[in-house]
């Protein structure tokens, strides 16, 4: 399906005579990708740091948030409009306040916008899933004398896995998005976003498609990697093996 769609998308540029600033055939993107192979590997693995600096800080972060809000119920009631406010704040603001805040040459500003862009999927699906135990479940940990930290070691942390995945894959995807709108406010010559700017700039669509493909191609590897740790986590969970039975 996918060589179909991108043979469709070159016969159809092709067809239609469609312009390059509207969109690149696959072919010139290819070339170009493969003339610049050098510079936009380097832009997208100082990219890719980036990412997976602010996926390892936010996701982080929102575990160890959902693992105090599931303990304590109350404050999470009280601190999560909070929370879904700060999320409804486009992700384009934060970057230039990041920039300000940590340089805008620093690594360490694009981190913090990839964190805060996987923080809320993270906490809110781990969250989801610490509180969403059965009661008999419970109940049985407490019927043999089980306190809360061996309630959440035994019961509530192994069943939040399916959920806790689903959030770090959505983070996954995010991360790579949050390093490039960050370096789109800012950074050195040498990162990738800045690079897909300059060349759209510079009219080199080809090459600026060629990044983001290679952007994509990153992100799409991220997910991967936490789709494939999650296989080897959860595989015992019955979720796991209903839908290996499908």
């Amino acid at each position: 399906m996918f060589v179909l769609g991108i043979a469709l998308w070159q016969g159809l540029t092709a067809a239609f005579h469609v312009q390059t600033f509207l969109l690149p055939k696959p072919s010139d993107i290819a070339t170009s990708f493969w003339d610049n192979k050098s510079p936009l590997w380097h832009a997208g693995v100082y990219t890719l740091k980036e990412a997976v600096g602010g996926f390892a800080i936010g996701a982080g972060l929102g575990v160890l948030s959902a693992l105090f809000l599931a303990r304590f119920r109350n404050v999470a009631a009280a601190l999560m409009p909070f929370a879904i406010a700060a999320n409804a704040i486009p992700i384009i603001a934060f970057a230039p306040i990041t920039n300000n805040w940590f340089g805008l040459l620093n690594p360490v500003s694009k981190m913090a916008i990839a964190a805060v862009l996987c923080f809320f999927p993270t906490m809110v699906n781990t969250l989801r899933g610490l509180t969403s135990v059965h009661p008999s479940s419970i109940e049985l940990m407490r019927s043999y004398g089980g306190g809360e930290i061996a309630t959440f070691r035994r019961v509530r942390i192994p069943s939040s896995l399916p959920f806790m995945f689903t959030g770090l894959k959505i983070a996954a995807v995010l991360s790579m998005i949050g390093a490039i709108v960050g370096e789109y406010f800012g950074g050195p010559t040498n990162a990738l976003g800045v690079s897909i700017l300059n060349d759209s700039q510079l009219f080199d669509f080809a090459r600026a498609w060629a990044g983001i493909a290679l952007a994509s191609a990153f992100g799409i590897g991220l997910y991967g990697l936490v789709a494939a740790a999650e296989h080897l986590t959860t595989s015992w969970h019955p979720s796991a093996r209903s839908f290996t039975s499908e």
